[in-house]
C-alpha cells in the first residue's frame, strides 16, 4: 500500500490540553509530549482542535 506524504493527518487533541496551556509556546510543548504516542507522526501545524500531521516514514 502507498500512502500519500503530501495528504494532512489530522490528529484531535484532547480538551486538557486547551486548559492547561498557558501561553502557545506551553501549549506548543503539551501538543509535542502528546503526540508522542502517534510516533509515526509529525505535526506540522495546530487548527481548530487538531494537530495537522504527516505520516512519517
Amino acid at each position: 500500500m502507498i500512502l500519500n506524504k503530501d495528504v494532512p493527518y489530522k490528529v484531535l487533541l484532547p480538551p486538557w490540553i486547551w486548559e492547561e496551556a498557558k501561553d502557545q509556546q506551553h501549549l506548543k510543548k503539551l501538543v509535542l509530549q502528546y503526540m508522542r504516542h502517534y510516533s509515526n507522526y509529525s505535526v506540522k501545524s495546530i487548527k481548530d482542535g487538531f494537530a495537522i500531521c504527516e505520516r512519517k516514514g
